[in-house]
């Protein structure tokens, strides 16, 4: 009998470890679908949208908008953020599951995702809507037919089409996150201006030198998951020389602003440009410095590269991780890492601080032309 108490948590351990081989998924608690359902999002991507959005609005209203059209604009460029980025996770979980840097993303999770598919594309089309509806009615229906535009592409033009396609993939697709700034326009004028367009260019530019500096960084991870992003399937230096060449074309954008924004808007993004294109030459120096070790790789490493051109994206990704599998090891002995990751951060200093002073400029009385 005294044994009896002693059944009881035998038999509970049985059972649970029945559950457990059983597989079936562990309880979800409100916080934890919560937690991950915001993660999905992928708040720090919005943060940088939402950065972009204001200042364009002040710029716009050549002022302060009304309080309640500002905050109804940046909730619903939320809201569509948030649904184009929930919908990319939902379509890109298999690639996803394969690279080190997104594996712990809501639906991945090591197999084990906290959110179901379904329940991820649901949750992405409830905040497109919820988008539309917020924009439509409480500010114009022209800013949210934007916000919708900006969805679609990135849904069905980067993440369906190129992706995983082309080395392109970012240039073309990345035109979904400059929507921003028209959206913001639009809400304050009902119209889509010279100067909204202008900063779409910018970010436009921006957008490859931002985004190559960190496919540099994890060039491995895309390489397993067989996306040709640039730094995949071209050579570091070829990657740089584009860097440059966008980056230039990023600061000449910033300069045909000043018309419109003032010479105080002139002056600072003049010394932001210089201060992105000296980062931009620091990157490409120290790749250029690695290229002679790289080259004395043996070789047969070219083979892959050289026999047959790839007849697909897949197997040029496939190819060039050959040869770059066998190069790295020489181009790592030739000195310290071209840091890539330097150029990425301040790339997103540099678009912040430009957008603040579109906006201090235009809340100023004076300055302008």
């Amino acid at each position: 009998m005294t044994r009896v108490p002693n059944a009881f948590p035998v038999a509970a351990t049985a059972s649970a470890g029945s559950s457990a081989s059983a597989g079936l998924p562990p309880r979800r608690s409100p916080r934890v679908v919560g937690s991950a359902l915001v993660a999905l999002t992928k708040p720090r991507i919005i943060e940088l949208l939402l950065v972009t959005t204001v200042p364009t609005m002040l710029l716009a209203q050549r002022g302060l908008p009304s309080l309640r059209l500002i905050l109804v604009t940046l909730v619903g460029g939320t809201l569509a953020a948030g649904s184009a980025n929930t919908i990319n996770c939902y379509i890109d979980r298999d690639i996803d599951a394969v690279m080190k840097r997104t594996s712990r993303r809501p639906l991945v999770v090591n197999g084990q995702g906290t959110i179901k598919p379904w329940e991820a594309l649901a949750w992405g089309i409830l905040l497109g809507a919820g988008a539309t509806l917020l924009l439509g009615l409480m500010a114009n229906w022209l800013a949210a037919s934007l916000a919708d535009t900006a969805i679609l592409f990135y849904i069905f033009v980067y993440t369906l089409l190129l992706k995983r396609r082309s080395p392109a993939n970012i240039v073309i697709g990345g035109a979904a996150g400059c929507f921003p700034v028209l959206v913001g326009w639009a809400a304050v004028k009902g119209t889509v201006a010279v100067p909204a367009i202008v900063l779409f260019a910018v970010i436009f530019l921006w957008t490859p030198p931002h985004f190559w500096a960190l496919a540099m960084k994890f060039r491995k991870d895309y390489a397993a998951a067989n996306i040709p992003m640039l730094p995949v399937v071209a050579s570091a230096a070829t990657v740089v020389r584009k860097i440059l060449w966008y980056s230039y074309a990023m600061v000449a954008a910033t300069l045909i602003l000043i018309p419109y924004a003032g010479w105080i808007y002139g002056v600072f993004a003049a010394a932001l440009g210089v201060w992105f294109l000296a980062e931009a030459h620091r990157l490409n120096a120290r790749v250029t410095a690695q290229a002679p070790a790289a080259a004395q790789a043996p070789a047969t490493a070219q083979a892959p590269a050289t026999a047959q051109a790839p007849a697909t994206a897949q197997s040029a990704v496939t190819a060039q991780s050959a040869v770059t599998a066998q190069t790295e090891a020489a181009a790592a002995a030739a000195g310290p890492s071209p840091a890539p990751m330097r150029l990425f951060h301040l790339s997103i200093a540099y678009l912040t601080l430009l957008f603040a002073a579109v906006a201090v400029t235009a809340l100023l009385p004076w300055g302008r032309w």
